[in-house]
């Protein structure tokens, strides 16, 4: 349904970004912010979904500015390739990848409002750009790991937010999601019985049941703030 299309961030950096197209008039668009495994099948099979679903749908390659082409699975090793580049993107100096995901926002503009959601590492990217990056009319993060730190929790959203965790998430406690409801009552929190990763389907820690009530959540905030 989908390909790879360049975009050029506001520093002049050249970037990948998978783009998928609604079959009929879109009613508004959706950033995909992938996970430290690169915009793999399973992010591009999420933007598939947005755009059958009537948005135009981008995923960046927020990976791009330290490594091209990362493509991983979910392996143990995956896994500790996919947390160093995460670990590289996040020392570039600011604004860093911040600015390739506003590029990402730009370009989708063009279909109307413009969504973000992000898994994992990506949902903290989102949450980050719904205080950072303009353009945006509604963010979901899911799992975002780090975002219910006090340093992340500091951050003031410009946009409406919906995030969702789960209550046996290893790398978010569930004492610190409740301190992040505490701080931001003006964010639509969901837990699930669940651990983290649940939304994907490739991985062991996926919950169909989890998946799709928060899928359904995401839709219906996306038809409120998008159309």
């Amino acid at each position: 349904m989908g390909q790879f299309i360049d975009l050029t961030a506001k520093d002049g950096f050249s970037f990948p970004a998978y783009v998928a197209e609604p079959s009929g008039k879109p009613k508004g668009a959706v950033v995909v912010v992938q996970e430290i495994f690169g915009v793999n099948s399973h992010i591009r099979s999420v933007a598939d979904g947005y755009a059958a679903e009537g948005y135009l749908a981008v995923a960046p390659s927020t990976f791009h500015r330290v490594k091209p082409g990362v493509d991983l699975g979910y392996s143990e090793e995956d896994m500790k390739a996919g947390f160093a580049l995460k670990t590289a993107v996040d020392a570039l100096p600011a604004p860093g990848v911040l600015q390739d995901i506003q590029a990402a926002v730009e370009y989708a503009a063009r279909a109307g409002k413009v969504g973000i959601v992000g898994y994992c590492w990506g949902g903290l990217l989102t949450w980050r750009a719904s205080a950072k990056v303009s353009g945006l009319s509604a963010a979901v993060p899911y799992y975002g790991g780090g975002m219910t730190t006090p340093e992340e929790s500091a951050i003031t959203p410009k946009v409406p937010v919906m995030a969702h965790f789960g209550n046996n998430d290893h790398w978010i406690p569930l004492d610190t999601i409740e301190a992040f409801k505490k701080a931001h009552p003006e964010v639509e929190v969901h837990v699930y019985e669940s651990g983290h990763g649940f939304n994907c389907d490739q991985r062991g820690s996926y919950n169909a049941e989890a998946a799709k009530l928060a899928r359904e959540r995401t839709l219906a905030f996306f038809a409120k703030h998008l159309g």
